[in-house]
């Protein structure tokens, strides 16, 4: 990625081992976490080495990628130890401009391979000029790989935009291993791109490195809780530090406190990419509540302040753009700076913005005079909307009527009605929100957010909770129930090209939020 977080800028970067009549064959693959090439192994960096083994382990190239922390530049360093003298290594890198796989130009320049679609550029090149064997074009129309090592030219330098590729000959220092380095630099202009490619160059990799691992190593010192949280692990805290650091890697550089769900983008083997997409790297309140909340675990309170400060910017009120319903929501799905993407209304998501304020209020992270203002703008109108319900009125979503628990989409954003996983949130919501009303001299409306709250509570098995289901002894909670009878094998509706089912034909643990 680079821009916002949900901007990819290449799909693939592919390294080829090529002997005299050809590509090698790859053995095996082994990833080793927390590691670099010189050997150097410690927990405080997401760093990893990818080793791809050839002719039965005689031949090893190891990768390693790390991002330079002063420059827009992707650095990869490649490690090749081999007995033979006759192997060539070649890059395969397939653009991905303003995040999308089409509509980029390719070009190479003094030894210096570029794409570009708008504002969105991309410089490849390495410790020194890439003048090997190469080839610039387009996905699927470029020459095999012996046509290439027998220098036949191909260069696409046209105007023409589609799905581009580059192939290059990627030229490594002698010495036993043998050591190289392509800088990937991104900018506004193909010159911006150069230029960050030619700061990180100057800097070298190792100073890369040593940057790279002292910042990451800080921000891991700085977090209070995670010594206590690796300690209990069955690793060593491997996984405790991996997440710490994944989870702080999703947060959106450029928005503060903007927190994704993932790094992906599912369905991909399905959907066209064509089009510019986010994927999983967006925000559902959902799963921001949820990071932040480990945010706050760990003891990293600057990161979970600061997502508590960006909900205001998901939030529906009268000043979202084409709304003409109700307020107080919180918006299912966002890019990171806020552009509405899905509109539906899950009402764990509106609850669970409470919970977090509430959450660090107590922890003393939010002050007494900051959780006052932010109650009265943000939180009471989201548990407003929780108890009160109405209209929407947003993008398509014009004719669904909110009501206290009744959600139009539950936990998997496939299903309308009671979900025990939703009313556990919006009974948690309303809890607090009450609490925060009687803290800050609002007894009426505490009184109706407990009452509110209590009303869910005293029907959640009435409700949900199936004595006639088909599984085990029949009883149990179901996932999802458009009416108020889980006993009478009403049927959801169709989705994802599914008939609906029985509602006491699907069970999930979502249950268990109960707990809260």
């Amino acid at each position: 990625m680079w821009g916002l977080i949900h901007e990819a800028q290449i799909r693939e970067i592919d390294f080829r081992l090529v002997g005299p009549d050809g590509e090698l064959a790859r053995e095996g693959v082994r990833v080793e976490p927390f590691a670099a090439l010189n050997g150097a192994s410690d927990m405080t960096a997401p760093l990893h080495t990818l080793t791809t083994s050839y002719e039965g382990g005689a031949t090893q190239l190891s990768v390693v990628t790390l991002t330079d922390p002063d420059t827009q530049t992707l650095v990869t360093t490649l490690q090749l130890e081999t007995a033979r003298d006759d192997l060539r290594v070649f890059a395969y890198v397939d653009p991905a401009m303003a995040n999308s796989g089409s509509g980029d130009r390719a070009w190479r320049d003094d030894g210096v391979y570029y794409a570009q679609e708008g504002d969105a550029a991309l410089a490849v090149s390495g410790v020194a000029a890439l003048s090997g064997a190469g080839s610039v074009g387009f996905v699927g129309a470029g020459p095999d790989m012996p046509a290439l090592l027998a220098g036949e030219a191909y260069d696409t330098t046209g105007e023409a935009a589609a799905n581009v590729e580059f192939l290059v000959e990627v030229p490594f220092l002698t010495g036993s291993p043998r050591f190289t380095t392509l800088y990937f630099g991104f900018g506004e202009t193909a010159d911006a791109a150069r230029q960050a490619v030619e700061a990180s160059r100057t800097r070298g990799p190792g100073a890369i490195l040593e940057d790279y691992r002292s910042g990451w190593a800080g921000y891991l010192a700085s977090l209070e809780h995670l010594p206590e949280v690796a300690s209990v692990a069955g690793d060593g805290g491997a996984l405790a530090h991996m997440s710490a650091l994944n989870l702080k890697v999703m947060e959106d550089k450029t928005h503060a406190g903007a927190l994704i769900a993932s790094l992906s983008n599912p369905w991909g083997e399905t959907a066209p990419a064509d089009a510019p997409q986010t994927g999983y790297k967006a925000v559902w309140p959902r799963d921001f509540f949820q990071v932040a909340s480990a945010f706050l675990a760990l003891g990293d309170e600057d990161t979970a302040r600061a997502a508590y400060r960006y909900l205001p910017k998901i939030q529906v009120t009268d000043a979202t753009p084409g709304n003409t319903g109700v307020t107080g929501w919180f918006l299912q799905k966002t890019h990171v700076d806020g552009t509405l993407e899905w509109v539906a209304v899950q009402q764990d998501q509106t609850a669970m913005p409470i919970m977090l304020g509430w959450r660090l209020w107590q922890a003393g992270v939010i002050s007494d005079e900051e959780m006052a203002e932010s109650y009265t703008s943000m939180l009471k109108p989201a548990a407003d909307f929780l108890v009160e319900g109405g209209r929407t009125g947003l993008l398509w979503n014009t004719e669904f009527e909110a009501r206290l628990g009744y959600t139009q989409q539950e936990r998997w954003e496939e299903q309308e009605g009671y979900s025990p996983s939703t009313i556990a949130a919006v009974i948690g919501g309303l809890v607090t929100a009450g609490d925060l009303a009687l803290r800050f001299g609002d007894a009426a409306d505490a009184d109706t957010y407990f009452a509110a709250a209590d009303r869910l509570e005293a029907n959640v098995e009435n409700w949900m909770f199936t004595t006639d289901g088909p599984f085990g002894d029949g009883d149990y909670f179901i996932r999802v129930t458009r009416n108020t009878d889980p006993n009478d094998k009403a049927l959801l509706g169709d989705n994802n090209g599914r008939v609906g089912l029985p509602e006491d034909h699907i069970i999930v643990g979502g249950f268990l939020e109960l707990v809260r």
